[in-house]
């Protein structure tokens, strides 16, 4: 099975309109630890995305992701902008050249995309941050190949290990980011970013394999 051009344009539609409907949620999550504006400013990316992807939809995959990284490092506000255009630049690099991905393309450019994160933003796992939902939800999609599963059912189990991984930063007081400034009050609060980072691989799981189970 492998993840068609066609995919990732019907993943990356699709995720802008997820995030649309999440706006006002995502934003009521910022404004509890941070400055209120990872809603718009996600939404705002996003529809700058769509508005690029007919110039690029004939393009081979990495120059795909390329184009949505640049577009959202000059369209997002905030953290959000660098570190999610760092990862699509990443990734974008990773897939550089392929028309269609294998499961094994699929794990190598969303892990390029994840350390990209890891090195621009100096966090971690556990620091409440966006890295909470995509490191458990690479692992997961390893673990599912090495088990020789579907790509369906890994791109399933990296999903629900980015919701998991949102809804553990509940409890925690965030060492990076706005909501750092706020000590132990930050406990008690989902963090926005890995709750849009959830999202992300949620429209993912939901995009990349084609209803006939066919990528």
């Amino acid at each position: 099975m492998r993840i068609t051009r066609e995919n990732i344009l019907r993943w990356l539609k699709t995720y802008a309109d997820v995030v649309r409907a999440n706006r006002d949620y995502l934003t009521e999550l910022d404004a509890a630890i941070g400055d209120a504006d990872h809603g718009a400013n996600m939404d705002r990316g996003f529809q700058a995305v769509v508005a690029r992807l007919p110039g690029v939809a004939g393009q081979d995959i990495g120059t795909i992701l390329k184009t949505v990284g640049m577009a959202l490092v000059s369209t997002v506000g905030g953290a959000a902008g660098p570190l999610y255009g760092t990862f699509f630049l990443q990734a974008a690099a990773a897939a550089a050249g392929k028309t269609e991905l294998t499961p094994e393309d699929w794990l190598a450019a969303l892990e390029a995309g994840v350390n990209g994160v890891v090195s621009r933003g100096k966090s971690g796992p556990g620091d409440k941050t966006m890295l909470d939902a995509l490191l458990p939800a690479v692992e997961a999609f390893r673990a599912a190949l090495q088990q020789s599963l579907s790509l369906d059912e890994a791109l399933r189990r990296s999903a629900e290990a980015a919701e998991k991984g949102a809804v553990a930063t509940i409890p925690l007081v965030a060492r990076r980011g706005r909501a750092s400034y706020l000590g132990e009050r930050s406990a008690g609060h989902q963090d926005p970013g890995a709750t849009s980072s959830y999202l992300l691989l949620k429209a993912a799981s939901e995009s990349l394999v084609d209803a006939a189970g066919n990528s």
